[in-house]
């Protein structure tokens, strides 16, 4: 039968269950298309609890789906995420079960370095939202740290640069905590170094260090990506140990450099700025040390000047002493007269009670000798208990009724020595009298109103009264104004000055006793 005249067109197409015509379609898919490489944006992402990735990929007009299976998520190069622009390499392949087709993506890779730097820059703006770059948050630096703590590559120059410019400019203890500073793996390495040297004990057997420096060489955007990945801006931000960040070159610019405490320009600026330099620590203490000699020079040359000065101001000793010598003089001079004087006094009484009755004798004689005790008393202790040890005796010679010459005559001796001894005594006291003297005449000087009067001042007095105003001067029917030498009334002739006294003779020595 001629297929044009059949009645029924496509009777003779065979036919296909629905699985053996969805794996057809699958092998063709796999068989035209197999591996592939497709540019797209990065839309859902989906990573399950069995640890597939699943993602899509999309331009303005399709959606591709793509999936990543547990084995192929390692080696998958880059993590995709939602609106990145990558370049997804895999087979292509087509699944029955809902009638679609998907990529089985292998590999992933960012497509240019605009995709790169828009990427970068979403993340920095997320992560600065959060406060991890506020400059409120990042800490100083220490002065001098004891420890330093290096993350880094130990075989890269990068290390040895540091060493040896601590080496020049301050000699430190250093750490180095050994980490892949590029490819896969290398971001998680450098967060776990962070946080393992902020995990040390201060002062354990692996003391903690107080500065960490995060290094690396310079290198492409690529090469330097694990210092922007987030899990080590984070934990560069959460370190309680200050951070200088020194990644790269100084055009380079990571993530990392916003989250630490310093951003060094190479790791050997990162150096300079760990320590200072120790010849300038020294230059600058000697300098310190002879600015404070000087300033103490100086402040003592200050003193001694004015101490000078002060000196020269003050009278000399001689001066100060002179007056009290001579006062001191002359009571010396005066004192053994005064004493002589009442010596023959008290003995011319003792001659004319010669003659009187034995009892009426003892009274005169015990009654001096208590004058004699007391002011022996006075005048010295000792003679004191001389004169009563004296008096008694007396007392006892008299009691025995011995006769009054021969009595007499021994009272007499023994009066004589008293009387040398107060001569003497006079002489040791004389000194602390005049000096007692001197400050009650120095004290009465001060207090008197003619001190005032000799030094220019003048005592105003209205009928009588003293004046202190000029109303009440003004009202007074007569004035006196008293000098230093004088006393003036205004309108009255000046009176002559009044002869000076004549200092009377002292009388003469009245005749002592043979006795």
């Amino acid at each position: 039968m001629d297929l044009i005249d059949d009645p029924q067109p496509g009777r003779n197409v065979p036919e296909f269950t629905v699985t053996d015509l969805a794996g057809r379609v699958k092998r063709l898919v796999e068989r035209e298309l197999g591996y592939v490489r497709v540019r797209g944006e990065v839309g859902r992402v989906v990573l399950a609890r069995s640890g597939h990735l699943y993602f899509d990929l999309k331009d303005d007009r399709n959606v591709l789906s793509c999936m990543t299976w547990k084995g192929q998520v390692a080696g998958l190069g880059l993590r995709p995420e939602e609106g990145m622009e990558v370049v997804a390499e895999g087979q292509m392949t087509a699944s029955g079960f809902q009638s679609k087709f998907a990529l089985n993506a292998t590999r992933l890779q960012l497509a240019g370095e605009g995709a790169l730097m828009a990427m970068l820059e979403r993340r920095r703006k997320a992560l600065a939202a959060e406060g991890l770059f506020d400059d409120g948050r990042k800490k100083p630096l220490p002065y001098l740290p004891h420890i330093i703590g290096v993350v880094t590559s130990p075989q890269g120059a990068v290390i040895r640069d540091i060493l040896h410019r601590l080496r020049d400019r301050f000699p430190r203890k250093v750490l180095v905590w050994p980490v892949l500073v590029q490819g896969q793996g290398s971001a998680e390495q450098v967060a776990r170094a962070i946080e393992g040297f902020n995990a040390l004990t201060p002062g354990g057997a692996l003391p903690r260090p107080d500065l960490l420096i995060v290094a690396r060489g310079g290198g492409s955007v690529e090469d330097l990506w694990c210092f922007n990945e987030e899990v080590v801006v984070r934990a560069a931000a959460a370190s309680d140990i200050p951070l200088i960040s020194a990644v790269g070159h100084e055009t380079d610019t990571t993530l990392i450099d916003h989250a630490a405490d310093r951003r060094a320009p190479t790791p050997t600026a990162a150096a300079e700025m760990a320590v200072p330099v120790r010849r300038d620590l020294l230059a600058w203490c000697e300098e310190q040390g002879a600015r404070m000699t000087s300033a103490l020079n100086t402040r003592l040359d200050q003193r001694r000047q004015r101490l000078a000065d002060l000196a020269r101001a003050l009278p000399t000793p001689d001066r100060l002493f002179d007056g009290a010598r001579q006062r001191i003089d002359r009571a010396d001079a005066d004192l053994p007269r005064a004493l002589l004087a009442g010596i023959r006094l008290r003995r011319l009484a003792l001659s004319e009670a010669g003659a009187l009755r034995p009892s009426l004798l003892t009274a005169r004689l015990s009654r001096a000798a208590d004058m004699l005790a007391t002011r022996a008393a006075q005048l010295d202790p000792a003679l004191h208990r001389a004169v009563r040890q004296r008096r008694d005796a007396l007392d006892r010679a008299s009691a025995r009724l011995v006769p009054p010459r021969t009595a007499l005559s021994r009272n007499a001796a023994d009066l004589d020595r008293l009387a040398a001894r107060l001569v003497a005594v006079g002489a040791q006291i004389a000194p602390r009298a005049a000096q007692r003297l001197d400050a009650q005449a120095r004290l009465l000087e001060t207090l008197s109103h003619r001190g005032t009067l000799a030094r220019g001042y003048a005592i105003v007095r209205g009928d009588g009264e003293v004046v202190t105003t000029a109303k009440a001067a003004s009202k007074a029917q007569s004035l006196e104004i008293e000098f230093r030498d004088g006393v003036v009334t205004p309108g009255a002739p000046a009176a002559a000055p009044k002869p000076k006294a004549r200092k009377p003779k002292p009388p003469p020595p009245e005749q002592g006793t043979l006795l």
